[in-house]
């Protein structure tokens, strides 16, 4: 029996492939990934991209080749058979985020399972891991779930700033514009304070939490009094 997604050679009771992980027993999408799907994007998008991931620093540097590949460039699965399972899980976050940037839903949908189990499978979730969670669900256009991770994140520290930063894009999904703007007011009432704490977790995403600041300034000056 072989992986449909990588071709490596799989025992037959398997349900997931050791070599890139895919799932053997679920009914691959139309237009799923297949071997050769391009990681990344080319040019100055990456720059955009690495900033909208909001990776890790861990992360960050063990997919910085996939990441940088060119968008025609033919790549293997990644091996996440000896990875430990932080790495495992950060790096299908990274790609399942790669592929919801150059918006191939159904690849997006064949990983994102994956993606899940494995951030299911760490010993416990901080609340950086439980933002990845949150960002997963959002990709696959799970609201849901992402508005519950965001939930979980302020109930435990209810001034984190990941857990506004879930609500905000949750809402804006839903098309929810007076949460989506409580979301935001929330944001920037905590950011100062949050922000001076120097959580670990700010300094890994800085520029990311910089360009949603950004943001909710523009958000916030631009509704309806």
């Amino acid at each position: 029996m072989s992986c449909r997604a990588c071709g490596s050679a799989v025992p037959a009771t398997a349900k997931f492939c050791h070599k890139c992980g895919a799932n053997l027993k679920a009914e691959l999408p139309a237009a799923a990934w297949r071997v050769g799907l391009p990681w990344g994007i080319a040019g100055a998008a990456v720059g955009a991209l690495l900033t909208a991931l909001v990776l890790r620093s861990g992360a960050g540097r063990g997919a910085t080749n996939e990441v940088q590949a060119s968008f025609g460039s033919p790549l293997p699965a990644p091996d996440i058979s000896q990875m430990s399972p932080e790495e495992r899980a950060s790096r299908l976050f990274n790609r399942v985020m790669v592929l919801a940037q150059a918006d191939k839903q159904d690849s997006v949908s064949f990983f994102l399972p994956m993606a899940i189990g494995a951030y299911q499978q760490l010993p416990a979730l901080d609340n950086d891991a439980r933002y990845h969670v949150g960002l997963l669900q959002l990709a696959g256009g799970n609201t849901t779930p992402a508005l519950a991770e965001a939930d979980t994140i302020l109930t435990s520290t209810p001034t984190h700033l990941f857990g506004f930063v879930l609500r905000a894009q949750a809402y804006h999904q839903l098309g929810d514009r007076a949460k989506e703007r409580r979301a935001y007011a929330a944001f920037l009432k905590n950011a100062p304070a949050e922000r001076a704490r120097n959580r670990p977790e700010y300094n890994d995403h800085k520029t990311f939490l910089d360009a949603f600041h950004q943001e909710a300034v523009r958000r916030q000056s631009a509704a309806p009094r």
